[in-house]
């Protein structure tokens, strides 16, 4: 396991037990992301970097039971927190890397993906990965609920342009991973790129 795998694990796994409750007022941007990817009864869909899987409920809603939800995170502490949450019920849960994910190629309709791309070790590879497992036309939503300037504020820090969100540099990031950006939102209420999958 790399030291990049090892740093996240260490950062989540101390935060996990107390991660919804930090965070308690985000379910509604979630569902709205969620909605944004435009999902029907029957997709597909994994949630990369789940964490305690606040986003299974609405992936969930939106592809029915008889969609496929599954979550993959890194961190085994993560997971058993939404265990505890019973999100489990809404999706499949998996210890797995984004980077090499136990998935067949071209498997999934979308993938949904909060807070990941900061976490990133290799970004083009990783997303190139992430695009793998998505059909050709299928979707993939990087979001935040809160924007870059107001995640930089509570973090106490400037934006630097070598921001990986900032547009000018995630389009190509996206462009050269397999995705085309189709809409970008940077507000300090959230933040949303989507982008489809390359054929």
């Amino acid at each position: 396991m790399s030291d990049d795998h090892t740093h996240v694990q260490e950062f989540f796994g101390a935060r996990a037990a107390d991660w919804d409750s930090r965070f308690p007022d985000d379910g509604p941007a979630y569902a709205a992301a969620v909605a944004e990817l435009g999902l029907r009864a029957g997709d597909r869909v994994l949630d990369a970097g789940c964490g305690t899987g606040r986003a299974l409920p609405p992936l969930r809603a939106a592809v029915g039971r008889s969609g496929v939800v599954a979550g993959a995170d890194l961190t085994p502490a993560m997971l058993e927190a939404a265990v505890r949450a019973g999100r489990d019920r809404d999706g499949l849960l998996l210890l797995a890397d984004v980077a090499a994910l136990p998935l067949r190629s071209e498997s999934l309709d979308a993938v949904f993906a909060a807070g990941l791309i900061a976490h990133l070790p290799q970004p083009d590879d990783n997303l190139r990965e992430l695009a793998r497992v998505v059909r050709p036309g299928g979707t993939l939503a990087l979001f935040h609920p809160i924007g870059r300037a107001a995640l930089a504020a509570r973090q106490g820090r400037q934006i630097t342009p070598d921001d990986l969100r900032a547009e000018p540099n995630l389009r190509p990031l996206l462009a050269g991973s397999g995705w085309r950006m189709t809409s970008y939102a940077d507000e300090d209420a959230r933040f949303l790129a989507l982008a489809v999958r390359e054929s």
